[in-house]
């Protein structure tokens, strides 16, 4: 390698391509820096009319967005700013109406749970149902209700669009030693291209494959009968 002196200040060791002075460099810009292992760093820049032609195609790229979002381009941060603020708002109200379309939905769904004796002559409750437009959360909040109104029981809710399939299982407490939620959600899971596990009392699930819902959810009660 060579040994390079810039002024007083600095003194390098290089053994690559250089050139012959600094004033050589012109206007430099740093695009980019990440780890690449443990403890080192890599700083990627580019110079002269490359570190030009960047600036210009980052400056019309701020220009477009400034368009895009009606307003200066010294003012996009605080426009972007105001803009995810509103997002988060609407996607707040978003899951409070979610929530209320599942719950009135539960409440539709308790008349078609299905009676089922057990060997004991013991009588639960079985359901097994879509909630249309449902999330997680509205899964999980509809389940908890259902489990209420219901006692004893075993349920599966189900929500759905072209790709996808979420599932969600829960057994009363007075079930889970003859019945668990994780192997029930499995059950289902399995036959729409998906698995999934969880606890005796609540477990969830997804899937791949929405058309074949309605079969797997016709087969719940059957499994839940084997069972007791």
């Amino acid at each position: 390698v060579r040994v390079v002196r810039m002024g007083e200040f600095s003194t390098e060791l290089c053994g690559g391509t250089h050139v012959r002075r600094t004033g050589d460099i012109g206007f430099f810009k740093v695009i980019s820096e990440g780890g690449v292992a443990a403890g080192v760093r890599r700083i990627e820049a580019t110079t002269g009319e490359g570190a030009l032609g960047y600036v210009q195609s980052q400056e019309m790229m701020l220009n477009q967005a400034a368009s895009a979002l009606k307003t200066p381009p010294q003012e996009v941060g605080q426009k972007i700013a105001q803009i995810m603020e509103s997002v988060r708002g609407l996607e707040k109200e978003l899951a409070r109406f979610k929530s209320k379309l599942a719950a009135s939905q539960g409440d539709e769904l308790v008349d078609q749970a299905m009676d089922v004796k057990g060997k004991d002559g013991m009588v639960m409750r079985v359901l097994a149902a879509t909630l249309d437009g449902a999330d997680a959360k509205a899964l999980r909040e509809t389940m908890d209700k259902l489990k209420d109104k219901l006692k004893s029981a075993a349920i599966v809710l189900a929500a759905a669009d072209k790709e996808k399939v979420s599932l969600i299982a829960g057994v009363t407490p007075d079930l889970t030693n003859k019945i668990k939620a994780g192997e029930l959600v499995h059950f289902v899971a399995q036959q729409v291209g998906g698995k999934g596990g969880g606890r005796a009392d609540m477990a969830q699930a997804g899937g791949t494959d929405p058309e074949k819902l309605p079969e797997a959810l016709a087969s719940v009660r059957a499994w839940v009968e084997r069972k007791l």
